[in-house]
């Protein structure tokens, strides 16, 4: 009994010291050390980095491809009945082509089970364990390096975030037909649902609805103008690699920070058509008028106040002088916007991941600190007492392992109630959070949060410990961290 009250008041100490330092959903978070005084050029992508949505976008695009698929493809009038779930899906999730199921994958390629989804619907975790002789996902079968599934990869992973209305439609569709009993092949599904989706973009569909009444889709508060100015101001060359057309782009950025936008950034690159862009070195710039007229003639010096159409990173490089660390380019698509940078040419990579701010203000709440702290309190418990091996201590530990797989579920519907965090399974990270650990060397929610640091700033990423370190080491630093408040500027 003396033991348990010690537990408890310990218990309750530690939800005190937690709710007490709670965190900040504008901190710049980082991977790999970083001081902002060694950066010279600051690159941007444009959607979801500068520019960001509403939720009335991923509607309309959900609304488009579920069209093309009636129209085009003559799928059944019925699937016209189904709207945009903007709950359902969260980004990161694997697609399985040949099983039509959607679900959320860990770091080391496991399933976790109770997220995988035909149509709308959960799929047993006995059923998902027969499909896949257990819960792993072989090598062989995920999907290629960015995300896709191609040559003989039967996974297909969704990093963008305009991939959520194209997860929904995918989940629409397969519910429409197990519903009426249809008879349909998974790959054909899926290729028309990517087809489709492509179509919303590539057609313009999608860039004429938003241009046509830009202050209903695009969000205005997210202060990327302030930060461009600010970085104007203290001399930093900027740039901006997007695979979105001019005109889109010029009318947004008009939105965002005015019309004289173009004078903020030394180059312009338009319709880039990454990641090839970061590889291909055989397509050339080529410069395009105010009216959207491509030039012909060769490219020798790429101009402030023009804009330039594809072209190679390769010839950036050689045009520009812009090499190495000195760089900080920043996306909201890992593979596409920050893979091949960090891999092969060693810029400096910042991830855009407007999902933060939802996922750390429901760690902030009262509800899930409580539910977290005692989760480890109790695995703790677990760990320790498993080795004694009398009838009433088994007894007793059974019934907080009950307890402990009874919270998991808790765990997970709190973020999302079909696939739970972005960044965790029920203990691991999920792959997801393996891809942005690897390829960002800082990550953030947008880019307003530059504004709360100035440019001496070092980031420093958390001493996670190893498996065999002592964990009082890093406990040092949470202690110092505590005490000086970590003050940003």
């Amino acid at each position: 009994q003396r033991g348990s009250l010690v537990f408890l008041f310990f218990f309750s100490d530690l939800i005190s010291v937690i709710t007490a330092n709670s965190v900040d959903p504008d901190t710049i978070f980082a991977n790999n050390e970083m001081s902002l005084r060694d950066i010279e050029i600051y690159g941007f992508d444009y959607d979801y980095t500068l520019a960001f949505y509403s939720s009335h976008l991923h509607t309309l695009i959900f609304n488009i491809a579920r069209d093309i698929l009636v129209t085009n493809h003559r799928y059944p009038e019925g699937l016209r009945k189904y709207e945009y779930i903007p709950s359902f899906a969260v980004r990161g999730l694997h697609y399985d082509v040949q099983k039509a199921l959607l679900m959320k994958i860990d770091a080391f390629h496991y399933i976790q089970l109770g997220t995988v989804y035909r149509g709308l619907h959960p799929v047993p975790d006995e059923e998902v364990i027969a499909m896949y002789e257990g819960c792993h996902v072989p090598l062989e079968i995920m999907s290629d390096f960015y995300g896709k599934s191609s040559h003989g990869h039967t996974m297909k992973q969704f990093m963008d975030i305009f991939s959520l209305p194209e997860m929904t439609l995918l989940s629409c569709v397969n519910d429409f037909f197990m519903r009426h009993n249809i008879d349909y092949e998974p790959v054909h599904l899926y290729k028309d649902v990517k087809e489709a989706i492509r179509d919303v973009h590539v057609k313009g569909i999608m860039y004429r609805a938003v241009e046509a009444d830009i202050e209903k889709y695009i969000c205005y508060g997210e202060q990327s103008h302030a930060v461009l100015k600010k970085l104007s101001a203290q001399g930093k060359k900027m740039f901006l690699i997007t695979n979105s057309p001019f005109d889109f782009v010029d009318r947004g950025m008009n939105f965002i920070v005015g019309k004289d936008w173009r004078d903020l950034f030394d180059v312009v690159i338009v319709q880039a058509d990454k990641p090839s862009f970061f590889n291909d070195r055989r397509k050339p710039f080529r410069r395009v008028t105010d009216k959207g007229v491509l030039l012909w003639d060769r490219i020798h010096r790429l101009e402030k106040g023009q804009i330039y159409k594809q072209g190679n990173l390769y010839e950036f490089l050689r045009l520009t002088g812009w090499r190495g660390s000195k760089v900080l380019y920043f996306g909201d698509h890992i593979y596409s916007d920050l893979a091949d940078l960090t891999l092969k040419h060693g810029w400096r990579t910042g991830a855009i991941i407007p999902e933060l701010r939802k996922e750390i203000k429901i760690m902030n709440t009262p509800e899930y600190v409580h539910m977290m702290t005692w989760l480890q309190s109790l695995t703790g418990l677990i760990e320790q007492m498993q080795v004694h091996r009398d009838p009433t201590s088994r007894a007793v530990v059974e019934e907080w392992i009950k307890e402990r797989e009874a919270m998991k579920p808790h765990t997970k519907d709190i973020f999302n109630a079909q696939f739970g965090s972005l960044f965790r399974t029920y203990h691991n990270p999920t792959y997801f959070s393996r891809r942005l650990s690897r390829f960002a060397d800082i990550y953030m929610a947008s880019i307003s949060c530059l504004l709360n640091y100035d440019f001496q700033h070092t980031f420093f990423p958390r001493r996670t410990p190893l498996q065999h370190e002592p964990v009082c080491l890093i406990l040092a630093r949470e202690k110092c961290s505590i005490f000086s408040g970590e003050k940003k500027n």
